[in-house]
């Protein structure tokens, strides 16, 4: 793990201890929100059919969405970085049916996984490098398989993504004390592409995802990538 990430990583960790010493709920979800916003936009449609499917959530965070794709039939693996926040995921939702749990770092959990069918991440996949991230990631996806991330695009103060592929201090709000400070990957669509398909990733779409009504600047890329399929067995 690269320093940038250990600090990103110790930043998410005192969210997370913040928030359990406020007592703070984890709010029930209905979809999955691949934006800012909880209504507007695709929801977990986005990942087509997850019957019989092994499925990650990567940076699963707090566990809500992964608990509610378990809680409507899927088979789901949520790994999470920062103990805090996994910790907070285990107090609600350590007995939902369907759901695994998991505190790792994303690329040495991926390393020595079984390969899934479906990886996604709602915004987690821009706090780690992804010339260290993405290798792994392709190589847990079975061939065929999808991989459907959601990452920020602007920010609410209006700066546009990077065109290089560095990382760049990003503040973590944090109620009812100061704001922390973390390090993020925040690409443009072209760069995000060009990064998939220099690790064998096919890159079926990018959306933007605006809120709606809004007059702020803050958006984020939807973006949907698969594994190219096995190649035909010759006889």
């Amino acid at each position: 793990m690269l320093d940038i990430e250990r600090q990103t990583l110790l930043a998410w960790d005192a969210y997370g201890t913040h928030h359990q010493a406020r007592g703070t709920e984890i709010p029930e979800v209905d979809r999955l929100a691949w934006g800012y916003w909880p209504t507007a936009g695709p929801g977990e449609e986005v990942l087509g059919d997850l019957t019989g499917r092994r499925v990650l959530d990567l940076g699963s965070g707090i566990g809500k969405f992964p608990a509610y794709l378990a809680y409507k039939g899927a088979r789901v693996d949520a790994v999470e970085g920062a103990r805090a926040q996994h910790e907070r995921a285990v107090a609600r939702y350590s007995g939902q049916a369907g759901l695994h749990l998991i505190c790792a770092d994303a690329v040495e959990y991926l390393i020595g996984a079984e390969p899934y069918d479906v990886i996604y991440s709602i915004h987690g996949i821009p706090y780690i490098n992804p010339h260290r991230l993405l290798p792994t990631v392709a190589s847990a996806l079975k061939p065929g398989g999808r991989l459907v991330f959601s990452a920020l695009h602007t920010t609410s103060a209006g700066d546009g993504p990077s065109t290089s592929v560095t990382a760049r201090p990003e503040t973590l709000n944090l109620a009812g004390g100061d704001p922390l400070t973390v390090q993020m990957w925040v690409l443009t669509p072209t760069l995000w592409e060009d990064l998939l398909v220099d690790h064998g990733l096919l890159v079926d779409r990018i959306d933007i995802l605006t809120a709606p009504g809004s007059d702020t600047p803050l958006a984020c890329a939807l973006i949907q990538a698969r594994r190219s399929p096995a190649p035909p067995t010759l006889w």
